[in-house]
């Protein structure tokens, strides 16, 4: 199984009272430290304010990180988990991370679902559509990213989104273009335009829920006469590692009130445990057909899960 980690951020508090130059060095470390250690990819999340609640605390932009951690790092790939469509238009987003591509020399995932933080949406002026439009959204942003990657000049035309001989130079090196995951659980379109378009698809979930998706997914794949065994399919989730009972709840206590997020919020999380129980649990999502997980580890600055979990690389 391949394993991807996340760099602290900001969005769920993990950068707290900091000043800036120690939110970015604590940045660039932890990403160091996940390349260093063999991580097959480094991930970040595409939010404006922190959660469970926004703060006065940092949270540093998405596709700005990328850009930089494309320069910091040499040999590993970077993700987002996931970009939300409506914060970029689809057209000068494709353009973006067709740069990046090329500057990490072809180390992109492209990673991308409908939205879905209202919050931030109405504090920073995007309307907040639908369910139903932001999905619709998506699928128009899907083909422009697939048009622009793969034409010489792209044209289309949508509902909600049109490009007309669109020159998107240079292309990224990665053809046709950086991996696509359509991210997201919504078992009526999500899932379907996952089996339309995308090479990865990610849920946080548990095992059975894990089952579930898979199921729905290979039911569309038949639908749309994609082959299933062509999609990977990922793992989003906490990973939380003690040397035994005692040290685990200690982490989780510690990181409960770095981030003043629950302790409950960790408890009954498929990953979170001693090594022994989170392995035998990466063994069954395994088995259930997880190939890749990307992995939140909260005690990444102070902690000992990341060094952990890379046992299993």
């Amino acid at each position: 199984m391949k394993i991807g980690a996340f760099v602290p951020q900001g969005w769920r508090m993990d950068l707290n009272d900091l000043t800036p130059n120690e939110e970015w060095n604590t940045i660039l470390s932890s990403a160091k430290k996940i390349e260093n250690y063999g991580y097959e990819s480094l991930w970040v999340y595409d939010h404006f304010h922190t959660v469970p609640s926004p703060t006065i605390q940092p949270t540093y932009e998405c596709w700005s990180l990328m850009a930089a951690l494309s320069q910091q790092t040499s040999t590993i790939r970077l993700g987002q988990m996931c970009t939300c469509n409506s914060y970029r238009n689809p057209s000068y987003l494709t353009k973006v991370a067709s740069n990046i591509d090329v500057m990490s020399n072809g180390r992109l995932e492209f990673a991308i679902g409908a939205g879905w933080y209202d919050q931030e949406y109405k504090s920073y002026g995007y309307e907040y559509p639908s369910d139903g439009t932001r999905l619709k959204m998506l699928e128009e942003a899907l083909l422009i990213y697939i048009e622009m990657t793969t034409k010489e000049k792209a044209t289309f035309k949508g509902k909600y989104y049109s490009i007309d001989n669109a020159i998107n130079q240079p292309k990224p090196i990665q053809k046709p273009y950086p991996p696509l995951w359509v991210c997201g659980g919504g078992e009526k379109v999500t899932l379907k335009l996952l089996a339309k378009y995308g090479d990865y698809g990610n849920w946080d979930v548990d095992h059975e829920g894990f089952e579930n998706k898979s199921d729905i997914l290979k039911m569309h794949c038949e639908n749309e006469n994609r082959d299933f065994n062509s999609i990977t399919r990922t793992l989003h989730t906490n990973v939380i590692i003690g040397e035994n009972s005692k040290d685990l709840d200690k982490k989780i206590k510690k990181i409960s009130e770095d981030t003043s997020i629950p302790e409950s919020y960790f408890l009954n999380r498929p990953l979170v445990g001693s090594k022994e129980e989170v392995f035998e649990s990466l063994d069954k999502f395994k088995d259930i057909g997880c190939e890749y997980l990307i992995a939140y580890v909260a005690d990444i600055t102070w902690g000992n899960t990341l060094e952990i979990l890379k046992e299993r690389l």
